[in-house]
C-alpha cells in the first residue's frame, strides 16, 4: 500500500493535510474525547464556552493555564516533524488541524490554518483584539483589553462559537483544489473540519486516511492507513524524497 501512495504522491503538486487529535495523542497531549479523554475529567459546559467565562473566568483561566503547563511539556513527535518535510515536496500545500497545542509550529510547519486557534494566543472576549502571546494570565486578576475594556481570554473557539470565517474558506478553497488529501488522526465527527476530505475526493483528489482506528471516512477513502502517523508518515515521505532526488 505505501508503494502505490508514493507512486500516487510523486505525481501530485497540490496537497491537503488535515490533523486531529490522534497526532498530538501520539506526543502525550491528552485528547477530549474517550475514556482518558480530558473531558472525562471536567464538564465542557463549565470550562469552553462564552457563558462558562463570563460566569467563572477565573476557574476558566485556572484550567488553560493547566492545559498550557501540560501542553508545554510535550514536544512534537516524528509524525508532526515528517508533516514538516512533506510541505517542502509540493508546489501548493496546506495544513488544515484541529489541535491547539502549537506543536506543528513548533516542528518547522509553516502553511497552517489553525481552525480551533491556539491555547497560546490570547484575545479580548469583547472585541477579539490580539493579546500579548507570552503574557501569564494571573487568574485572580485577568487583565482588561486596553481598547474596549473587556476580559483577556484564551484565543480558543469554545463550543456554540463560529470558526473564523476566513480560515474556514481558505481550507475549503485549498481542499476543492487539492490532488491528494491526508487525513491524519482526526475522528471525521467534528464540522465543518470532517467534511473538508470527502469535498476533496469528491472534486477528485485521492483521499489517504492515516488512523489507528476506522471513522465514518473510512469507507470512502482511496486508502486507509491504520498506523500511527508517527510510524507510517516519516516512510512515506523518505520515500517520497527519494523518488524526487532521483527525477
Amino acid at each position: 500500500m505505501l508503494s502505490e501512495i508514493v507512486d500516487i504522491m510523486s505525481n501530485c503538486r497540490h496537497c491537503v493535510v488535515l490533523t486531529g487529535a490522534g497526532i498530538s495523542a501520539e506526543s502525550g497531549v491528552p485528547t477530549f474525547r474517550g475514556q482518558d479523554g480530558l473531558w472525562g475529567k471536567f464538564r465542557a459546559e463549565e470550562l469552553a464556552t462564552m457563558e462558562a467565562f463570563v460566569a467563572n473566568p477565573t476557574l476558566v483561566w485556572e484550567w488553560y493555564n493547566w492545559r498550557r503547563e501540560l501542553m508545554g511539556k510535550v514536544e512534537p513527535n516524528p509524525g508532526h516533524y515528517a508533516i514538516t518535510q512533506l510541505e517542502k515536496l509540493f508546489d501548493r500545500f496546506t495544513l488544515v488541524t484541529q489541535n491547539v497545542d502549537g506543536l506543528h509550529r513548533l516542528a518547522g510547519s509553516e502553511r497552517i490554518l489553525e481552525l480551533h486557534g491556539s491555547i497560546y494566543r490570547n484575545k479580548c472576549a469583547s472585541c477579539n483584539q490580539p493579546f500579548a502571546d507570552d503574557l501569564h494570565i494571573d487568574p485572580d486578576s485577568i487583565p482588561s483589553c486596553a481598547s474596549c475594556g473587556g476580559r483577556i481570554r484564551p484565543d480558543v473557539v469554545w463550543f456554540g462559537e463560529m470558526l473564523d470565517p476566513e480560515i474556514i474558506r481558505t481550507a475549503f478553497e485549498e481542499s476543492e483544489r487539492c490532488d491528494i488529501f491526508l487525513s491524519i488522526g482526526t475522528s471525521a465527527l467534528v464540522h465543518p473540519a470532517a467534511s473538508l476530505p470527502a469535498m476533496a475526493k469528491r472534486r477528485g483528489a485521492t483521499l489517504v486516511e492515516i488512523n489507528l482506528e476506522q471513522t465514518p471516512l473510512s469507507h470512502v477513502v482511496d486508502y486507509f492507513v491504520g498506523e500511527k502517523s508517527g510510524e507510517f508518515m516519516p516512510r512515506l515521505v523518505e520515500q517520497l524524497q527519494g523518488r524526487e532526488a532521483s527525477k
